[in-house]
């Protein structure tokens, strides 16, 4: 018999079973929810459940709260944790496949992104979806053609996004004003990200070859309790999703659209 320490290591373990797989490979593109899982791994719920829980237990999958309908959770792919995961992994085989590196998003240079258009998607377009766009825009200088709108715009951005962004990244969006989901109809975008729960239900379809997102980001604003200073909850905000946004670049970079 083997020892213990020859087990094969705990992601190899939770990743190698054939529908572990699948669940991860389709987290990897957008949050999702229990019944849309379902849907795409062709399993019953139950045991779809069974083996979210066992992801979850091993801390490769988050889930959270849907902001719309909070009988529902978005269960999100945690991609730092599976980076870690395998640089362990290959460590557990041999010292020859220790690496260093246990990020998941390698830099990407602008000059390797093809041109690329995407729409940021919230409710009110004054916090989440502009401080996507800003951050995709600065992170591609430019390259890729970021736009960010509201299903229900707000007539102001929220200052502590303003804020957020230009004390944590030196980004300006001061002149920028929200704008209406509906002012954008016929225009074409390679990705639609939703990253209010709300507003995906809101999202008209795009056609084409448009591939849709969902990142299921709570709104910083409501955030805590009444009274309480919310600047903190904008600066985490903004910076789950720069780690989204440095995330995407890699897949940007392929050429299957």
């Amino acid at each position: 018999m083997g020892s213990s320490s020859q087990a094969a290591p705990a992601f190899v373990r939770l990743a190698g079973h054939p529908l572990r797989w699948r669940l991860l490979t389709e987290l990897a593109r957008s949050d999702l929810r229990v019944r849309e899982l379902v849907t795409l791994v062709g399993q019953p719920q139950n045991l779809v459940s069974y083996h979210l829980r066992l992801l979850r237990d091993g801390g490769l999958v988050t889930a959270r709260r849907s902001s719309f309908d909070g009988r529902d959770s978005y269960y999100r792919l945690d991609l730092d944790r599976c980076a870690q995961a395998l640089a362990g992994t290959g460590a557990a085989l041999h010292p020859a496949l220790r690496v260093e590196r246990t990020t998941p998003t390698p830099p990407v240079h602008p000059r390797q992104l093809p041109r690329r258009t995407a729409l940021f998607v919230c409710t009110g377009n004054s916090a989440r979806s502009p401080i996507a766009e800003a951050l995709l825009r600065h992170r591609t200088e430019g390259r890729v053609t970021a736009i960010s709108a509201g299903s229900h715009p707000r007539p102001h951005l929220h200052p502590h996004a303003v804020r957020a962004l230009r004390h944590q990244f030196g980004i300006d969006i001061a002149a920028q004003r929200p704008r209406h989901l509906e002012s954008l109809t016929g225009r074409r975008f390679d990705y639609v990200i939703s990253l209010c729960d709300k507003a995906r239900e809101d999202l008209p379809e795009f056609g084409g070859q448009t591939r849709r997102l969902h990142w299921s980001i709570p709104d910083p604003a409501a955030d805590g309790e009444p009274g309480q200073d919310k600047y903190p909850a904008f600066v985490r905000t903004a910076t789950d999703i720069d780690a989204r946004i440095r995330q995407l670049l890699p897949v940007l970079t392929t050429a299957d659209q």
